[in-house]
């Protein structure tokens, strides 16, 4: 189980030159995949409209052209270089949402911009110690991050298994923590099927679990049959929203005995 939790940190000023580099670099980013689209003229299906679809001249998920991209991003780079890994990771992240709400009909067609001051961070640059979060900003540069005053428990260490990879803004950390069966104190979690007329889990400590809803589900079909007869009438009768209030509180308090 994967949870997200927001604190509030005192780094922002010597966090700020690295938000906005990395903010540049996404959006350096955005502009390489926004000069290899083309547009494409398709007919939408069912109607007389024609839509401009977006195509890519170039595979941009190629090995090699990541690379390219790679390198020429790390050019003059005063940074960590995990940093351009991570732009990178974002900006593609970004241009693939703002394609498929183009596609869907929610976005113009214009080109998506970064505007906020924000970085994920790597696994590769961030380690905890103790009550600290250590931030790698250039290969010997550290910044701390305070968690002390947290309100949840943490991992024992930076992994996939732990502590995710933090975005960080000039006022707040937005740590993901994974929570398996070890930070729950072992206990073993049960799978729920939910019928109609049953609700069936399963358990590796205590096996199969059965719970008979059937009298429950009679109960909301009869109230369901009654007030359907009587809804239609009630937006324009006084008498007919009373008699659809008194079905419904009857059907609240029968079913409340099954419970």
């Amino acid at each position: 189980m994967l949870k997200s939790y927001s604190l509030q940190h005192e780094c922002g000023e010597e966090l700020e030159p690295l938000l906005r580099e990395y903010r540049d670099a996404v959006n350096q980013i955005l502009g390489e995949l926004w000069s290899h689209i083309e547009w494409e003229k398709r007919k939408v299906k069912g109607k007389k409209q024609w839509r401009l679809l977006p195509k890519y001249k170039v595979d941009i998920h190629s090995g090699e052209y990541k690379k390219e991209l790679r390198d020429s991003l790390l050019e003059d780079w005063p940074y960590a270089a995990h940093w351009v890994d991570s732009a990178i990771k974002t900006g593609y992240s970004i241009f693939k949402s703002w394609r498929k709400n183009y596609v869907k009909g929610d976005r113009r067609r214009g080109r998506p911009t970064a505007r906020r001051l924000f970085a994920r961070a790597k696994q590769t640059l961030i380690k905890l110690e103790g009550e600290k979060l250590r931030v790698t900003v250039k290969p010997g540069e550290y910044v701390y991050l305070d968690l002390s005053k947290r309100y949840f428990p943490l991992p024992r260490e930076v992994s996939s298994a732990g502590l995710g990879e933090p975005v960080i803004t000039p006022e707040k950390i937005h740590l993901p923590v994974h929570y398996g069966d070890g930070n729950q104190g072992g206990k073993p979690g049960v799978a729920w099927d939910f019928n109609l007329l049953s609700l069936d889990g399963y358990s590796p400590e205590t096996g199969w679990i059965r719970i008979d809803t059937s009298k429950l589900a009679s109960i909301h079909i009869a109230s369901f049959e009654k007030r359907r007869s009587v809804q239609r009438r009630a937006s324009h009768s006084k008498k007919a929203r009373r008699v659809l209030s008194k079905y419904s509180n009857r059907e609240r308090n029968r079913a409340g005995k099954h419970q």
